[in-house]
């Protein structure tokens, strides 16, 4: 399945991860580790439910600076090839559920590199406003600091 960009509605961000591709998927497909590395550092993650199925839910809570933790995520898989692919949104949640507020839907893919793995996050919105408003927001900064997580604890073996 081939997802084509649309630079007036898509923000994309991807990286070479110095792991193996089972390495890096088995990152997201398991919720501990998952928790580790999904939002930037010092806020921390916690993991409500992850079906990784198309129609499972997704669903995480952010704690900032240590404190209470409060809604993050609340999504639906779309699509999940093992190993290669996962497409998640939060127009829905888990069971294909209509969501109150729909943002964004996103694409990341896994392919193998000479290096080790390339990750690519794609991130679709509904217009150039939603899109211009989450590049706003911190898109690259927060995106990208999740990622270098994702690649410092692939690239060191946990």
């Amino acid at each position: 399945m081939n997802f084509m960009l649309n630079p007036d509605t898509d923000l994309t961000i991807s990286r070479v991860i110095k792991a193996p591709r089972a390495r890096v998927w088995s990152a997201w497909a398991d919720a501990r580790s998952f928790e580790q590395w999904w939002i930037p550092e010092p806020a921390r993650c916690k993991v409500v439910d992850m079906e990784l199925r198309a129609g499972g839910a997704f669903q995480t809570l952010m704690s900032e600076n240590g404190g209470e933790f409060g809604p993050h995520l609340n999504a639906c898989f779309l699509d999940v090839v093992e190993g290669e692919r996962i497409v998640f949104t939060n127009a829905l949640t888990g069971g294909w559920r209509p969501a109150a507020q729909p943002f964004m839907t996103a694409i990341i893919t896994l392919a193998d590199h000479p290096d080790g793995t390339e990750y690519l996050a794609q991130v679709m919105h509904k217009d150039n406003a939603d899109r211009n408003m989450h590049a706003e927001m911190g898109f690259y900064d927060g995106w990208g600091t999740v990622i270098e997580q994702l690649a410092k604890r692939m690239e060191a073996g946990a």
